[in-house]
C-alpha cells in the first residue's frame, strides 16, 4: 500500500471536503440536508465495516495513515483521502481525535414494523441519553426504534458517538407521526389478542404494576418519554400497560437511559424464561 507522500494531501481549511465535514461534525441536523452522515473515530469506522456497510470516503489523518491498524480499515478498496493532522484536529468532535472518519450515504429511512418489538422515543433530548437507549436496545434484542418529532437527531455526531455502533444494526424510524405508529391498540383487548400492532408499554412512578411482578406483552413496544416532562398524554392513553420500576433506594426517578435498559432486560428476561 502506498505510504502518505504518494498520495494528494489536503491542507487548505478552504477545501471543499473540509467544508463539508465540518459541517457534518459540526451540525447535529446537517445530515438531513446533505443526504450523508460522517462516522468519526477508529470504533465506530470499524463497527460501520462489520455491519456490512461501505462508506463513499474514507477520511485519514497524515498520523493516522502511519498507524498499520487504521491503515487497515482502508484496505478493502476504500477511496482515501488524505487531510493535514491539524486540520483534522480542528475538524474532530473528539477529544482526542484517532485520526479517521467515514463519509457514507445516510441510510434510507426504514418504515416502521408495527408488529415486531421496538423502542419508542419521545421528544428525548440529549444525545447521549438517545444513543444509549439505541446501545441498549441493540444489545438486548430489539431492532428497531421510532421516534416522536422533537427527539435529538439520531444521527447527529454526539448521537453516534454514544450509540458505540448500534446505529448500524437497527432499524430507525426517525420523526415518525404518532398516528402512524397507532394501530388498534386500544385497551380493550388486555390480552393483546387479535390486535394488528404489538402493544405499547411505558413507565410510571405512579402505576399500580411493578416491573418484574407483571407479565409483560411479547413483543411490546416501550415507550420512553422527555427527561422532564416524561411520555405525552397523548401516547400514555395509547399504552396497554404502565409499570413502575421498583426503587428501594428511595430516588424520585431515574435516568430514562437507565429506566430504558432496565425494562428492555426485563422484556428479554422473560422471553428466555
Amino acid at each position: 500500500m502506498s505510504g502518505p507522500a504518494q498520495r494528494p494531501l489536503i491542507t487548505s481549511r478552504d477545501n471543499p471536503l473540509v467544508l463539508r465535514l465540518r459541517r457534518l461534525l459540526g451540525d447535529a441536523s446537517a445530515y438531513r440536508r446533505d443526504g450523508e452522515i460522517c462516522v468519526e473515530g477508529e470504533h465506530l469506522c470499524s463497527a460501520f465495516l462489520a455491519r456490512g456497510h461501505r462508506p463513499q470516503l474514507a477520511v485519514l489523518s497524515e498520523s493516522a495513515w502511519q498507524q498499520p491498524a487504521l491503515r487497515g480499515l482502508v484496505a478493502a478498496g476504500l477511496t482515501v483521502q488524505l487531510v493535514a493532522d491539524r486540520l483534522f484536529e480542528q475538524l474532530s468532535a473528539l477529544p482526542s481525535p484517532a485520526g479517521v472518519a467515514f463519509l457514507a450515504e445516510l441510510p434510507a429511512a426504514a418504515a416502521p414494523d408495527l408488529h415486531a418489538p421496538a423502542v419508542l422515543l419521545d421528544r428525548l433530548q440529549d444525545p447521549g441519553n438517545v444513543g444509549s437507549i439505541l446501545r441498549s436496545a441493540s444489545a438486548l434484542g430489539v431492532r428497531q426504534v421510532w421516534t416522536t418529532p422533537g427527539t435529538a437527531a439520531l444521527w447527529a455526531p454526539k448521537v453516534l458517538r454514544a450509540g458505540m455502533g448500534a446505529h448500524f444494526g437497527l432499524r430507525l424510524c426517525e420523526a415518525v407521526e404518532v398516528v402512524a405508529l397507532m394501530g388498534s391498540t386500544s385497551q380493550d383487548d388486555p390480552s393483546g389478542a387479535g390486535r394488528t400492532a404489538a402493544p405499547w408499554v411505558a413507565t410510571s412512578s405512579h402505576a399500580t404494576a411493578v416491573l418484574g411482578q407483571v407479565r409483560l406483552p411479547e413483543p411490546c413496544v416501550w415507550v420512553m418519554g422527555h427527561e422532564g416532562q416524561g411520555v405525552s398524554a397523548e401516547l400514555l392513553e395509547r399504552c396497554h400497560l404502565t409499570v413502575r420500576i421498583p426503587q428501594p433506594g428511595g430516588e424520585e426517578s431515574l435516568n430514562v437511559a437507565a429506566a430504558a435498559a432496565i425494562c428492555l432486560y426485563e422484556s428479554s428476561r422473560q422471553l428466555s424464561s
